[in-house]
């Protein structure tokens, strides 16, 4: 081999890993952020968040990309996605001692990819302690009658809204959008049947309320309306009464007047008015002083 084809090979290497270096550089200078997608770019241990989804530029080997998905993602407690139920999740004791199982699904997101990569090593764990923590917690402050029937949206609520200040607290870069209650029941098939009679009996009673409020709307109509009938007659008997009262005053009135015109007339007139009202039905009884009656004479002849 001459030195001339030494050189010439020599040089073809470099060449070779100069375009090597340079397909590296350049496969390495960009990152494609998807969409529901953000890119967490690290300099030299400094991070910056990309969000615009598209082709972006780095520096090779001195900026680092991970990228984040910031869709919205689900969390079975109680249960695996086979409907197998997990014990060890679901089973909780009520405020009134009883034993129930409940499952939930939450939703959740990444809010902040760089505080999601870096301020814990595990932040869907975290979640999901602090998820069950609080599940427990508010489950135990119900009865087991309000966790399987009437308490549900209030329970959802509790929880979303103590789990949801906890997160804000810790910054983990998780977001709750929201927990449901996918099955509650009693443990056994006994407690069960109890709760199903339960149900039986509230729906029992929302039918005897239904029922009683038609027959209030069709008996109060008729009840308003005879209401207003013995209204009516009771006004129109106190005008009469008010109008023979007036009547009578006006009589009054109108003797008085004549009265004070002439009283002694006035009275006698009345005097013998009476007189005339009294004496026919009046009886004279004669008593002889000695305390026996001697003889009684009507006074009719008398009259006559």
């Amino acid at each position: 081999m001459t030195i001339k084809s030494v050189k010439r090979f020599f040089l073809g290497l470099n060449v070779a890993v100069v375009l090597l270096l340079l397909i590296l550089l350049g496969s390495n200078s960009y990152f494609l952020v998807q969409e529901q997608e953000q890119a967490v770019v690290i300099t030299l241990g400094n991070a910056s968040i990309v969000s615009t989804p598209g082709i972006h530029f780095r520096i090779p080997f001195v900026q680092r990309v991970v990228p984040v998905s910031m869709a919205v993602k689900g969390l079975n407690i109680g249960y695996v996605d086979d409907d197998t139920s997990v014990y060890s999740e679901s089973m909780m004791i009520t405020s009134d001692y009883n034993f129930v199982n409940v499952d939930f699904f939450l939703e959740y997101k990444v809010s902040n990819p760089e505080r999601y990569l870096f301020a814990s090593n595990d932040p869907e764990g975290i979640f999901r302690n602090m998820a069950l923590s609080y599940i427990r917690d508010t489950i135990g402050l119900h009865g087991v009658d309000e966790v399987i029937t009437t308490g549900k949206n209030e329970i959802q609520a509790e929880i979303r809204e103590k789990l949801t200040t906890r997160l804000e607290e810790e910054d983990i870069g998780l977001q709750l959008i929201n927990i449901t209650i996918q099955d509650s029941e009693p443990p056994t098939a006994i407690v069960k049947d109890a709760f199903k009679n339960v149900e039986t009996a509230k729906q029992g009673k929302e039918t005897r309320i239904n029922e009683a409020r038609k027959y209030e709307s069709e008996q109060l109509p008729a009840a308003r309306a005879q209401v207003d009938a013995t209204l009516k007659e009771a006004e129109t008997h106190r005008e009469v009464r008010v109008n023979e009262a007036k009547a009578q005053v006006s009589v009054f009135n109108a003797m008085y007047e004549e009265y004070a015109k002439n009283p002694l007339m006035t009275r006698r007139r009345m005097f013998y008015e009476a007189m005339e009202d009294v004496l026919p039905g009046l009886k004279v009884i004669i008593d002889s002083g000695t305390g026996s009656t001697s003889k009684i004479l009507p006074l009719e002849p008398f009259m006559d």
